[in-house]
């Protein structure tokens, strides 16, 4: 079997991704859905060889970490085919990968449904912007969105943190350096605090996974950087409250009150199948304003949700006011709204008034 072939077909069917487990024959996930694919199921052998392949185009990638920790995150490109994000681990004692399929071109924000109010976060000069939801739901593609907009608009130095690296961004109006962590730095902490000696006006933390790197996150918003990062969060309070949790009880008091200043805005995202068949995003959409910053200041959280829910600009939605507008574009169908939606039982009252 030759992983090149197997990697365009992957292309052909419009994957996201493509499995490699022993005893199942080679898999897509299409539109969400896993679908297996009809043919020989794969040995232990078998799927050793194609990930000692991948490792291979990878630029010939040292196997010893996935060998001893078993598991590995990388990215590599096959020129005039596409960009792939490879994790390769061990299962019962053999060895296999989920590989995601990433588009050599930048996206464009208006064909994949990103609204204008979140691209618009690139005009910000300081603060913390988070992009969350669940993995797998676009969270990559829409903060990639935001730093080619900054790209094009800014004469500034950008500074990305990825694990691994996905899109890759060409310099424009800005200086663009993309580091990889395990390739070109240890770790995000590391890499974060050495970002702030390298004279960066925007910073994109691939993710916030502990608080060492939520603190040193904090204090780079603090100190007049502009910075993206995600979580894998559903929705503003349950962002809010997951930072303010990571620290010790007799910090989070001082903790909700740097947030408060240092927030931006929180946007939570889901990818939901549309009419056409494809998937596409709805968004709740959280910006801070001074009544969100006292929220948050005076321990008053739980509270966003309704203040959210009770808006009515684009800068300030619910992820049901999203679903919502998509059902009345014609865009998804009613169950779909319904199915993805926060409070379903209160969505369907609105969609039959």
């Amino acid at each position: 079997m030759d992983i090149t072939d197997i990697l365009k077909a992957a292309i052909s069917d419009n994957a996201s991704d493509l499995f490699i487990v022993a005893n199942l024959p080679i898999s897509h996930r299409i539109l969400g859905n896993v679908v297996i694919k009809d043919g020989t199921r794969l040995t232990p052998a078998d799927t050793e060889e194609l990930i000692r392949q991948i490792y291979h185009l990878a630029k010939d990638r040292d196997l010893t970490r996935l060998m001893i920790k078993g598991d590995d995150d990388f990215s590599f490109s096959i020129p005039g085919l596409s960009r792939f994000r490879v994790n390769a681990y061990k299962q019962r004692g053999s060895l296999s990968a989920v590989i995601r399929v990433i588009s050599f071109s930048m996206p464009d924000p208006a064909s994949i449904c990103i609204p204008d109010a979140i691209i618009n976060m690139s005009r910000e000069s300081t603060g913390m912007v988070l992009i969350t939801g669940p993995a797998g739901n676009g969270k990559s593609t829409t903060l990639a969105c935001i730093i080619d907009a900054i790209n094009h608009q800014r004469s500034a130095h950008i500074i990305t943190l990825e694990d691994p690296i996905e899109y890759l961004h060409r310099h424009n109006k800005s200086i663009i350096s993309q580091r990889e962590i395990n390739i070109d730095t240890d770790s995000y902490v590391t890499a974060l605090r050495a970002a702030l000696r390298q004279s960066p006006d925007v910073i994109l933390l691939g993710e916030m996974r502990d608080f060492e790197t939520i603190a040193v996150a904090m204090t780079a918003a603090e100190t007049g950087h502009l910075l993206f990062s995600t979580l894998h969060t559903v929705g503003a309070a349950n962002t809010i409250n997951r930072i303010i949790d990571v620290f010790p009880a007799n910090q989070q008091r001082q903790i909700a009150v740097q947030l408060s200043t240092v927030l931006k805005a929180v946007i939570s995202q889901q990818l939901v199948p549309s009419v056409n068949g494809t998937r596409i995003p709805a968004f709740e959409i959280m910006m801070v304003t001074p009544a969100v910053r006292n929220m948050i200041r005076e321990n008053k959280v739980y509270q966003l949700d309704g203040l959210i829910a009770n808006a009515s600009s684009d800068t300030m939605q619910s992820m049901d006011t999203s679903l919502l507008q998509l059902y009345r574009k014609g865009m998804i169908t009613r169950e779909t709204a319904v199915t993805y939606a926060t409070n379903q039982d209160m969505l369907a009252r609105r969609l039959s008034m």
